[in-house]
C-alpha cells in the first residue's frame, strides 16, 4: 500500500490507540515528501464580506446546556505536540515550562507595535469565564469554560493599519522548556493565522485559564488562542508574538500537510478530512471506564453559524477549507 493510500483510510479503520502512537512516523514522512498543492491558494484569496455583529448574536455563542467536560480529562488528553505527540504526553511531561515573567511582541502593520507582559494583557480587562464547544482535529469534541479576554480589545491597542489583513501568531520555541522540538516532525516554532476579522470576532479569545483556574503547561500556559467555530489546530498555545501582516501568513499544518489542512480550517461537516469524514464527532464525556461517548453529529461552524457565518458569505468552503 502506497503512502497516498494509507492516508485516505476511513477513520472507522484506525483505532484511536494506533492513530496517535503512529502519528509521529506518519509527520516524518509527509515532511519528507514533496509538498502537495493547497487547493485555491494558488491565486488570490478572496475579500471578506462586511459583517455586522448585533450584541444579541454574541451574547448567544457563549451559552450551551452541554455537559462539560471533566477537568481531568480536558488536562490529561491534549494536541501540544512541543510536549509529545501523543494525547496523554503533554500532560504526563515534566513540568519544564518557565511560564513568568512571559511577554508578547506585537508587531507588523500596526500603528502601535510593542509588548505585552501578562499583567499588561489584563490590565483594564475584567476576565470572563466563557464556555466553548471546542472540536479538535481527529473528530472529538469537549465542552470547556475557558477564562480570557477577547482578542479584539488587546489586537485594537495597537491600532492596526488598513495593510493588516491578516493575524500571525507564533509559539515559544525553546528546546530546554519543550522536549518535543527535538522531533522535526513539524517547522519550528509553532504558527497559526486567522484573516483579520476572524481575529476581531468578539468570540475569539486569548485564553489564560480553564475552570477557574490559571491554564496548565499541557494546555497552553500561559496563553492560547482559542477560535470556537474552527478546528483544534487553530488554537495555538504558548504564544510569544503576533504580527499584524498583509499577506495570508504560513501556518504549520497547512505547511506541512497542505491538502488536509487549509488556512481557514472552519469546522465543516460538507468537507471531509482526506482520511476521515467530518459529519460525525466523539464527544469527550470520560468515565471510569470510558473516554468517548456516542458519536453525535458535526454542526457547521462548531454550532456557531448564527455568529460566523456571514463571515465567509459568499465563499467556496470546499476550496476554501
Amino acid at each position: 500500500m502506497s503512502l497516498r493510500d494509507a492516508l485516505r483510510l476511513p477513520a472507522t479503520e484506525i483505532t484511536d490507540e494506533a492513530v496517535y502512537r503512529d502519528r509521529r512516523r506518519l509527520l516524518a514522512a509527509l515532511a519528507a515528501s514533496p509538498a502537495l498543492a493547497l487547493s485555491g491558494c494558488a491565486e488570490a484569496d478572496p475579500p471578506a464580506p462586511k459583517l455586522t455583529i448585533t450584541p444579541q448574536q454574541v451574547r448567544s455563542g457563549f451559552r450551551t446546556d452541554e455537559t462539560l467536560t471533566r477537568v481531568e480529562d480536558v488536562t490529561s488528553y491534549n494536541n501540544f505536540y512541543e510536549f509529545g505527540s501523543g494525547k496523554t504526553d503533554p500532560s504526563k511531561a515534566r513540568k519544564t515550562l518557565r511560564t513568568s515573567p512571559w511577554t508578547i511582541t506585537v508587531s507588523g502593520e500596526c500603528a502601535k507595535p510593542g509588548v505585552l507582559d501578562m499583567a499588561d494583557l489584563l490590565k483594564g480587562l475584567t476576565p470572563e469565564e466563557r464556555v466553548y464547544r471546542l472540536r479538535c482535529v481527529e473528530g472529538w469534541s469537549m465542552v470547556i469554560p475557558w477564562l480570557g479576554v477577547p482578542l479584539a480589545d488587546v489586537l485594537k491597542r495597537f491600532q492596526p493599519t488598513s495593510k493588516a489583513r491578516y493575524v500571525a501568531f507564533t509559539t515559544l520555541a525553546d528546546p530546554r522548556q519543550m522536549p518535543g522540538l527535538v522531533y522535526r516532525s513539524i517547522n519550528w516554532p509553532y504558527r497559526e493565522g486567522l484573516r483579520i476579522d476572524e481575529a476581531m470576532h468578539p468570540l475569539t479569545l486569548l485564553a489564560t485559564g480553564l475552570y477557574g483556574k490559571p491554564l496548565p503547561q499541557q494546555n497552553g500556559a500561559p496563553l492560547r488562542l482559542v477560535v470556537p467555530w474552527k478546528y483544534g489546530f487553530k488554537s495555538i498555545k504558548s504564544i510569544v508574538e503576533i504580527r499584524f501582516v498583509e499577506k495570508m501568513p504560513p501556518t504549520a499544518w497547512n505547511d506541512l500537510q497542505p491538502d488536509e489542512y487549509g488556512f481557514f480550517s472552519n469546522v465543516n461537516p460538507n468537507v471531509d478530512h482526506p482520511r476521515w469524514s467530518q459529519k460525525t464527532e466523539r464527544r469527550i464525556a470520560g468515565t471510569a471506564s470510558k473516554l468517548f461517548a456516542e458519536r453525535i453529529p458535526t454542526r457547521l461552524f462548531n454550532g456557531y453559524g448564527e455568529q460566523v457565518a456571514g463571515m465567509y458569505r459568499g465563499m467556496d468552503l470546499g476550496k476554501w477549507f
